[in-house]
């Protein structure tokens, strides 16, 4: 379950529910509650190097090809990658200092027409999604531990932790890690 799913055609999406606080995903087989936020953030610094390992041989053709027009290229996403990072550190930075603030959804499907993320240059991408991480790693290291019970909303009913938001941000790494190798393999680059 990510944000902005993006197995809908560009125009046609809604607004997705939010994994819960104790999510245990069937797919990358991630239990929320069981990830310790140091460990975490560990594993988030590896996203940057896994996305360039895995893209490393495929050509533009495997990258830019959607395996099937309900399901992003490989470029979109690494785009959504690199925009998921920058969007949590946002949100985690808000968590630390608001109270309880709404925060705005990602629009992923949106994003990625919109912002042509398919026709985007993979070196660049690749580089801001390092820095993306950086940063948010950067943002992370500012929270006290009582910090992380702080929360955000993207609706009334959806109210999260910080500690959810690293969570989350691990989740979203991991998961559409596979779904790069995965539209590369159906595009024959893996």
């Amino acid at each position: 379950m990510t944000e902005g799913s993006s197995r809908r055609p560009a125009g046609a999406e809604t607004l997705p529910t939010l994994a819960p606080e104790d999510f245990v995903c069937a797919s990358c087989a991630m239990t929320f509650y069981s990830v310790e936020i140091m460990a975490a953030l560990a594993d988030i610094s590896a996203v940057p190097q896994s996305v360039r390992d895995v893209v490393a041989s495929a050509s533009e053709s495997e990258l830019r090809r959607r395996p099937a027009p309900h399901i992003w290229s490989a470029i979109e996403y690494v785009c959504h990658l690199r925009d998921v990072y920058a969007t949590y550190t946002i949100r985690l930075h808000r968590a630390r200092t608001e109270n309880s603030p709404a925060v705005e959804p990602m629009f992923s499907d949106l994003r990625a027409a919109r912002f042509r993320y398919a026709q985007l240059p993979l070196a660049p991408v690749l580089d801001e999604l390092a820095d993306h991480v950086v940063g948010f790693r950067e943002e992370a290291a500012t929270f006290a531990p009582a910090d992380w019970q702080r929360t955000v909303s993207r609706r009334p009913d959806e109210v999260r932790t910080a500690r959810w938001l690293v969570r989350q941000a691990l989740h979203e790494g991991r998961h559409h890690l596979t779904d790069i190798q995965a539209a590369l393999e159906r595009n024959g680059s893996v």
